[in-house]
This record gives structure tokens, C-alpha cells and sequence, in this order.
């Protein structure tokens, strides 16, 4: 089982993964905007790892940001980061698939292309769950802290008595 602190680490790791797959995502949209209009057609498919790339460095640095402080809203900040992230790769692989199977000579550049993408979902697949196993860790620690578990808080809650107030009507009935 592994650590929190091998967690954290790995999470870094991921996280400067990310930061370098979104600083490449960037560099090679822009090559693909600069190159000479006859050798494209739409820019469409070069646009779309601008996006991606910008997606993923954000997501890079709020995991740096998660890694250090590991405070609840950092964890629900970089796990969203982390979905937008993933949705920006599969988008780009669509643009840039549908770009592929059109006769262009940017074939390798496109190719660039979804590999950068399919490495961006992937990580941003096992950044989310190390995410929730690091939330998980965080929350037994503070558990632990309190010195209650939620077992013994959920029996707690169970064994306290509520004063109930009984009230007794009078009726009488009167018979006509």
C-alpha cells in the first residue's frame, strides 16, 4: 500500500508532467498556426492543442498548489483542473482525428499531436485518482487527529437522547 508521502510525490511528479506536456501541447499548436497556408487547410486542428496545452499547464500547476497545501479545496480545484484537462484531450483528439484523415502533408505534426493529447489523458485519468486517494488519506489522518472515526461518531449521534415532551389532551365527550 503506498504512503501518503509516496502520493504526494507521485502527484508532484504528475504535476510537472503536466506542465511540460502543456508547454509542448502550446509550442506545437503554434508551429502548426505558423506554417505556410498551402500546406493547410483549416486551422481548426491547431487551435485545439492551444487549448489543450493551456488546460493541461493549468492543471500542472494546481496539482503543485494540491501537493503542497493537501487542504480539501485544493483537492476539489485540482481534481475539476484535472477533468477539464481530460475533456480538452479527448476534444482534441477528435479535432485533430478528423484533420488526419484528410491528404495534408502536416501528417506527423498531427500525429504529434494525438500523441501529446492521449498522454495528457492518461495522466489526467491517474492524476484524479491518486487525487481521491490522497483526499481519502487525508481524511482518515484527520480522523485520526480528532480521535474519532466515523464508525464512532455515526454511533454517537445514535446514542443521544432527545428529551420528548409528551402532551396529554383532555377530551371529554359529552353525550347529547
Amino acid at each position: 500500500m503506498c504512503t501518503k508521502r509516496a502520493l504526494v510525490w507521485s502527484l508532484l511528479v504528475l504535476s510537472v508532467f503536466h506542465m511540460g506536456l502543456g508547454v509542448s501541447c502550446i509550442s506545437l499548436g503554434v508551429l502548426g498556426i505558423t506554417q505556410p497556408r498551402r500546406l493547410q487547410k483549416s486551422q481548426t486542428s491547431f487551435y485545439t492543442p492551444i487549448w489543450s496545452g493551456v488546460c493541461f499547464l493549468v492543471c500542472g500547476l494546481c496539482g503543485i498548489l494540491c501537493a503542497k497545501k493537501r487542504t480539501g479545496l485544493t483537492m476539489i480545484l485540482f481534481s475539476a483542473c484535472c477533468i477539464c484537462g481530460l475533456i480538452g484531450g479527448i476534444l482534441n483528439v477528435q479535432f485533430v482525428r478528423a484533420m488526419v484523415k484528410r491528404a495534408n502533408s502536416l501528417y506527423y505534426l498531427h500525429l504529434a499531436f494525438l500523441c501529446l493529447a492521449s498522454l495528457g489523458i492518461l495522466s489526467c485519468t491517474l492524476s484524479t485518482w491518486l487525487t481521491c486517494r490522497l483526499a481519502s488519506c487525508e481524511q482518515k489522518r484527520l480522523f485520526l487527529e480528532r480521535g474519532l472515526s466515523l464508525h464512532h461518531s455515526v454511533e454517537c449521534m445514535g446514542e443521544k437522547e432527545v428529551p420528548v415532551k409528551h402532551a396529554t389532551h383532555n377530551r371529554s365527550t359529552s353525550l347529547p
